[in-house]
């Protein structure tokens, strides 16, 4: 009995996967005949849910919103949020089509254009879901041994040469948060895979990896860092606020076959997220944003922590600043257009670091990977799905308090634990 193609690597196979629901479909048509029920013209109409995976951090507001106050249904869209753990299960799963869409680091679909850590596969993004959202923490140990910049801490490196060698963790190989630690290790002089170690950990391991002595430090999005300085055991020495201002950090990202294929369904999950951006970035829904991505289904960490990324003020080093809204941008500043001002920044750090390192990657021209890998013109298409101009993209309520849910445009879900 055929039940259906087996997971596989080869795009021809995962062009397979997108259309095996179809043909499903159209062979009980064709078995039941045109004499067919309601019941059966209801069951033919049955669509499986779009499986969206994210990773459990402060950056994933947009789909947990849209996901909670049932958003995504207002699009005629049924969506399985999937929490995944780290970013190559995320790589892995949207390649295989596990899953149909994905949270992303900025880079990954350019990565996988590239072949490079990974089978060659035809990623598109279509949105940019937020900009910035990272820090630098180093351990308490280090802090207390007087490291307080990239420059301090070669100091340490070179007082302590043979005798230790320091690690610093990253969510991804080539993400972001890798780009960042670079150029702030490289401004103090310090050399990157030689003066420490760069290893990959997912974000909610950080955390305990630090605490443990595992690693030193690490680059990571919030909530995470917010997490260790709260714990006492980590300390905050810079963020992408200062390192790269507005730079792209998490895209959603889809197989080409899929957003050829379904480009109704992409369209409008587009439009549904574009949407959830706008809402996470009032000043009024940042406080009820933290406490639905403290849930276990989502972040899973202190309410009080995901507040000091979101809503400020977010402790660097000693005293803290405040940097409230600006840590986070969902929205404002064309966040979401995937511009090729931004798909530049992902590339040029890209083949910087390719260019020195032992990742292997095919050999590729920079202009057609840029041109083919952000898709404005499908960004403008979901734009033209969004509220007429008459009702505020961003609608919301500037208060948090007992009936903050009700002033909410669709009713929250019931918490799960």
């Amino acid at each position: 009995m055929f039940t259906g193609p087996k997971r596989c690597r080869s795009l021809d196979c995962v062009i397979l996967q997108d259309s095996f629901r179809v043909v499903k479909n159209l062979g009980v048509l064709l078995a039941t005949g045109l004499g067919m029920s309601r019941g059966n013209l209801q069951i033919l109409k049955r669509r499986d849910p779009l499986r969206v995976g994210f990773l459990p951090t402060s950056d994933c507001a947009p789909l947990a919103y849209a996901h909670e106050v049932r958003l995504f249904e207002k699009y005629d869209l049924e969506v399985e949020l999937v929490r995944e753990t780290s970013l190559a299960d995320i790589r892995d799963k949207v390649i295989s089509g596990e899953l149909d869409a994905a949270q992303a680091t900025a880079s990954l679909p350019f990565l996988a254009n590239l072949g490079a850590d990974s089978d060659p596969c035809s990623l598109v993004s279509s949105l940019v879901l937020n900009l910035q959202g990272n820090a630098i923490a180093i351990s308490r140990q280090l802090w207390e041994d007087g490291v307080r910049d990239a420059r301090t801490l070669r100091e340490k490196i070179y007082r302590d040469w043979g005798r230790k060698t320091y690690t610093f963790g990253v969510t991804f190989p080539l993400s972001s948060q890798y780009f960042l630690l670079r150029q702030w290790l490289k401004s103090g002089g310090i050399i990157p895979e030689h003066n420490v170690r760069i290893i990959a950990i997912p974000p909610a391991q950080m955390f305990p990896t630090l605490k443990l002595g595992y690693i030193d430090g690490f680059c990571v999005g919030e909530p995470w860092t917010s997490v260790a300085v709260h714990a006492g055991v980590g300390m905050c020495v810079t963020t992408s606020l200062d390192l790269a201002p507005l730079h792209p950090e998490k895209v959603l990202v889809v197989r080409q076959s899929f957003a050829a294929g379904r480009s109704p369904e992409h369209e409008r999950l587009l439009a549904a997220l574009l949407q959830a951006c706008a809402f996470c970035d009032l000043p009024g829904n940042r406080r009820l944003l933290s406490e639905i991505l403290a849930q276990p289904q989502y972040v899973n960490a202190p309410a009080e922590c995901l507040r000091a990324g979101l809503v400020g003020p977010f402790a660097v080093g000693d005293p803290p600043i405040q940097t409230l809204l600006e840590l986070n941008i969902f929205h404002r500043h064309d966040a979401n257009n995937p511009t090729d001002d931004k798909a530049a920044w992902i590339m040029n750090h890209l083949y910087d670091v390719l260019a020195e390192s032992s990742f292997k990657s095919s050999p590729h021209k920079r202009t057609p990977v840029l041109k083919n890998v952000f898709r404005r013109d499908l960004f403008e298409r979901a734009k033209a799905l969004l509220p007429a101009q008459g009702e505020p993209l961003r609608k919301g309520f500037q208060s948090f308090g007992s009936s903050a849910a009700q002033a909410l445009p669709y009713p929250l879900r019931q918490n799960r634990v």
